[in-house]
């Protein structure tokens, strides 16, 4: 492939919705963020830590099926729908973490998935970040012919019906864009902001319980400053399912250890099993008091993010 792999603009936390001609708010899918990369031979698509996921995702590989550029660089969302039709990130990373490939052909019926489009980044042999995003948004309009899989991200003016409507749905939130903005390769920044109806986290598995020989919660632990592990707190709740449950516990089995990983002491850590920070997992949860453990933690799904990329707020 000729194009070069880049890190994509990234979104900064908000509470307020701002308000103006100038912004336009889209839906936060709970989806996995992929970029489409086609240099006029080839299509490959990678997520935001340059990891490949051309075969994970065949359904849209085929660019000539819904692009009619020469060559382009797209941003967007991958999703999958749980069975109350909404997006699930659970459901999406049973296709995203998926190491033996030849398993996607025996998936992709039971999991589709759908690729929500909301950038674009070059365009036929030129870069064009630096074009504001209402240009952009024009370009995607006459250069991508959406189908079954492949969809153009909505955008509304109102930002704060659009929220309600995500409370009402249960939906992550909002990301809201300047439509002057320009798109800012490997940064953050306040002209796109993310305001969310839930909190969540992703977390280092640092010890785990059992019941009957299988795993049935897990301590979850941040890195501080000193990239020291913190414990923030236990989780056993949310999408996993037994067979889940059962997988991990193999997959827990090389990494126990008879030492404690966090620097401080959880609560209830008796028959804890201790474990290697080497997984990663996707937290929901309600509530984070000072000084306490995160409240109403919610299992969502199991991650590919590094372990050094889970740090405590702030650092």
């Amino acid at each position: 492939m000729k194009l070069k792999l880049i890190k994509p603009f990234e979104p900064v936390s908000a509470d307020e919705i701002p308000t103006g001609d100038n912004w336009i708010s889209q839906i936060k899918w709970d989806g996995t963020r992929i970029l489409t990369y086609y240099d006029g031979d080839e299509v490959r698509l990678f997520n935001r830590r340059k990891n490949e996921r051309t075969h994970h995702f065949p359904e849209i590989s085929d660019i000539n099926d819904y692009c009619s550029a020469n060559s382009i660089i797209l941003d967007g969302e991958v999703i999958a729908l749980d069975k109350n039709g909404k997006p699930s990130f659970h459901e999406v990373m049973k296709r995203d973490a998926i190491r033996k490939l030849e398993k996607v052909t025996y998936i992709k019926d039971d999991v589709p998935v759908y690729y929500i489009i909301f950038d674009v980044l070059y365009l036929n042999g030129q870069w064009i970040i630096d074009r504001p995003l209402r240009e952009r948004q024009e370009i995607l309009s006459k250069v991508i012919n959406p189908n079954r899989n492949i969809q153009l991200a909505k955008s509304q003016l109102d930002g704060d019906t659009l929220f309600e409507v995500t409370k009402e749905q249960d939906m992550e939130g909002i990301i809201v864009k300047d439509l002057d903005s320009p798109y800012k390769l490997d940064k953050k920044d306040a002209s796109w902001l993310k305001v969310k109806n839930y909190r969540d986290i992703i977390a280092v598995i640092g010890g785990v319980t059992y019941r009957d020989d299988i795993v049935n919660s897990v301590l979850l632990g941040l890195y501080n400053e000193k990239r020291q592990l913190f414990f923030v707190g236990h989780a056993g709740t949310g999408k996993m399912k037994q067979e889940d449950w059962a997988n991990l516990t193999k997959l827990i089995k090389p990494l126990l250890v008879d030492e404690r990983p966090f620097i401080n002491q959880p609560e209830r850590y008796q028959n804890t099993q201790w474990v290697k920070p080497h997984l990663t997992v996707k937290i929901k949860y309600i509530e984070w008091p000072v000084g306490r453990s995160i409240r109403q933690p919610s299992i969502q799904a199991f991650t590919d993010i590094p372990p050094s990329e889970c740090t405590l707020p702030g650092i």
